[in-house]
């Protein structure tokens, strides 16, 4: 069952953390173009409001909640509600997939990345944005968890781990940006991205169907 209730209830907090947290949020932004691909033809599977999808010029997305789609179309995205785990989609659709922040709230995660692979092209790439469970913030999320709104029902997940899965769904040819290294409330400006893992609390990695 999708984990809604959350980001139906607490919009304008979900909507707040960009904005009190603009230097994580420009950093992640940073580390997610830098193998970024160069396509419109592509989806953001849970896109929420549209905080990643809009600076990154993806025009469509997916997403269970229908208050967090209403900011997302505002915003000028073309979205369908639904969930990771069943996309509405046509094989071989799409050049890319994004996926930010989302791995956390799957409730299949095997099925959701069999259903990205689906839908990519041959060559297409899978993107995914994500706080590291073994990180200095990934570590505090999981040890506050039962305290937030918002991941209170949340699996964190290992750069390790994420790659076992992508691979069990068929995907190869892997790249790692990291950004992020201190504090959340220690950053005064945006972070820089480095290449790999294991440093910095936001991870993203890319891979190839």
């Amino acid at each position: 069952m999708p984990k809604t209730e959350p980001f139906e209830k607490h919009i304008s907090e979900y909507e707040k953390w960009f904005e009190d947290n603009a230097f994580a949020y420009e950093s992640e932004i940073m580390a997610i173009k830098q193998i970024f691909p160069k396509s419109a033809n592509g989806i953001e599977i849970g896109v929420g409001s549209g905080r990643f999808s809009l600076p990154l010029g993806i025009k469509k997305g997916i997403d269970p909640s229908a208050k967090m789609t209403e900011i997302a179309i505002h915003r000028g995205i073309e979205v369908t509600n639904g969930v990771a785990e069943d996309l509405p989609y046509k094989d071989s659709q799409f050049d890319f997939a994004l996926m930010v922040t989302t791995v956390c709230f799957l409730d299949d995660i095997k099925k959701a990345f069999s259903e990205a692979y689906r839908v990519l092209k041959p060559d297409g790439a899978f993107v995914i944005g994500f706080i590291d469970k073994e990180s200095p913030i990934g570590k505090l999320y999981e040890k506050y968890k039962e305290g937030s709104v918002f991941y209170r029902s949340a699996v964190f997940y290992t750069t390790g781990e994420l790659v076992s899965y992508l691979k069990e769904a068929g995907f190869k040819n892997f790249q790692f940006t990291q950004t992020i290294f201190r504090d959340l409330n220690d950053l005064k400006a945006i972070e820089e991205v480095r290449e790999g893992y294991g440093e910095g609390s936001f991870v993203v990695i890319k891979s190839i169907k």
